[in-house]
Parts: C-alpha cells; structure tokens; sequence
C-alpha cells in the first residue's frame, strides 16, 4: 500500500487542470460520448511513461490495485507496469498478466489503454496459445473488449500472422461503434502494409458491406488509384 501511495503521489504531482481539461474533451468523456465520465489528472504521456520508469519493480497486485483508479493517468501507468511484468517474466508471470488483464478490462475504457497494451500482454500471451478468448471478447457487449480483441491481432501480424486479424474483422463488419470500425481498418491496413494482396483478397469479398470508416482506414496505404477504386464501389 505504501508503494502504492507514493506512485500516486509522485504522479499527482504532475497534475495540470488545463491539460485535464483539454483530455477530457479529446477522449470525448462527456455525456453520452464514448469515454462518458472518465476523469483526468491532466498528464501527458511522456510524463507518465517517466513515472513508469522512476518505479521499476512494481509487483503485479500494486499494478492492478492502481488499475482500478478513478483517473485515466493512473489506469495508463498501471498498464505500462503490467506490461513490463508480462515482459520480464517468465510463464508463470505472463499468464498471471495476461489474466489479471482480462479480469479488470472494465478500467481498460479508452482506446489509447487498449492500443498501448493489448498487442503486448493480450496478443503476446496468445502468441502460442488457442486464439479462442479472442473470439470471446469479440462477442462481447463492452466496446473496449471488442476492440481489444481486434487491436491484439497486432502482435501476430507483426510476425505474418494474418489469419485471426482477418477472421475478426470480418467478425465486426456490422459492428454499431466507429471505435470498431477504426481498429478493424487499422488492422487491416497493418495486413496490407505486409501483403497487400491479402488484403486485396479480403476487400474484395467484402469491401462493400464494410463501413465507411472502417474501408477508408483499411486502403490507406493502397495506391491512389486501387484506393478511389475501392471507394467507388
């Protein structure tokens, strides 16, 4: 608990009303929005990652119990030191990351602490793994659940995996949040970036049923014509 009160403090310490109050309206946590009633300190993320560094042995359970904070800054933190749990361990540590992600993934509510987070402890864990809990979590009613889903992906793709990446995405064609729509697209994009014709092949079996948002991210990086193509579809 002490270890815990002094990363607080050392945080809050940073704190600016201005800067919170600029966060609060570009995570869009007003009523209604997607980050409704998320709280800032104000602090941006170089800062924080500072903190992160200043404390370099955090266990686990300080991690997760500074996770469910009600400040956005602290719920970032927790999830660098959780990653670097998962990280620097070994299969017992980074089961017991990956685990302790999925159970607290109510205060993994915006989408920059699921991009900073789910390639390395969700999509790293099941690296070697049955990829099943994806498909769990893409079924889920909570946003964020479903776009970690899709954003773990990431990891394999980075290592040519495709296959989950693409199955997901097809998965979330009809999806009613443009949070999806955008992580899809963004996955996507990232398959095409490695093979273009893969993705090719995906848009072509299901480039007009997809959602705007989610077509535009995905031929981001096609060639100008290929992507007006796509687009007058």
């Amino acid at each position: 608990m002490k270890r815990l009160q002094e990363i607080q403090s050392r945080l809050r310490s940073l704190a600016s009303p201005e800067t919170a109050r600029i966060l609060q309206g570009f995570f869009k946590t007003g009523p209604g929005q997607y980050g409704e009633g998320d709280v800032f300190l104000g602090i941006k993320v170089p800062a924080i990652r500072a903190v992160s560094r200043h404390f370099p042995n955090v266990l686990l359970d300080t991690a997760v119990d500074l996770l469910r904070s009600h400040f956005h800054e602290e719920r970032l933190l927790a999830l660098l030191f959780l990653m670097r749990h998962f990280a620097a361990g070994g299969a017992h540590e980074r089961e017991s990351a990956y685990l302790a992600y999925l159970a607290h993934t109510a205060w993994i509510n915006n989408w920059d602490l699921v991009d900073i987070s789910a390639p390395h402890v969700v999509g790293a864990y099941l690296a070697n793994q049955p990829r099943a809990p994806l498909y769990q979590l893409v079924r889920s009613p909570s946003l964020w659940e479903r776009r970690i889903a899709m954003v773990a992906t990431l990891h394999f793709i980075r290592r040519g995996d495709f296959d989950d990446a693409l199955q997901l995405a097809k998965l979330l064609l009809n999806d009613r949040e443009d949070l999806v729509h955008k992580a899809s697209g963004w996955m996507l994009r990232e398959v095409g970036k490695r093979d273009q014709k893969r993705l090719e092949v995906f848009l072509d079996q299901h480039g007009r049923a997809m959602p705007r948002t989610m077509l535009r991210y995905a031929i981001e990086r096609l060639p100008g014509t290929l992507r007006q193509a796509y687009l007058r579809r």
